[in-house]
């Protein structure tokens, strides 16, 4: 399937899934910045705080954790079809901040549908 996806779209389903089952983000309290770049880079921020989940497309509050990749290789890793780990070590996925965030952030998106 060769779907462009809006990234606000996806970003607008993320926070929508994680409002409606917020148990995987109980008790985490983090800013992920995500720079995604495909024609131009677009940024967006998803705050978790007290089992709340919301996301901004502008650098409101200083990123605990930045993720830096293609929006096409963003896509492929929700969809499931590329693992975080081994983006990380290709280098299609770069982290700035805390790795452990980053970790968890991999389990918590993995328990939702993209």
């Amino acid at each position: 399937m060769n779907k462009t996806y809006n990234m606000d779209e996806v970003f607008a389903n993320i926070e929508k899934r994680l409002q409606a089952n917020p148990d995987p983000i109980e008790g985490m309290e983090a800013v992920y910045q995500f720079d995604l770049s495909g024609d131009e880079i677009e940024t967006y921020q998803l705050h978790l705080s007290n089992g709340k989940a919301w996301v901004g497309q502008e650098e409101s509050s200083s990123a605990d954790c930045l993720i830096k990749m293609k929006q096409k290789d963003f896509m492929e890793m929700l969809l499931g079809r590329l693992n975080g780990t081994t983006a990380f070590m290709t280098g299609k996925l770069k982290v700035k901040g805390s790795m452990g965030l980053a970790m968890k952030l991999q389990n918590v998106l993995g328990h939702y549908e993209a």
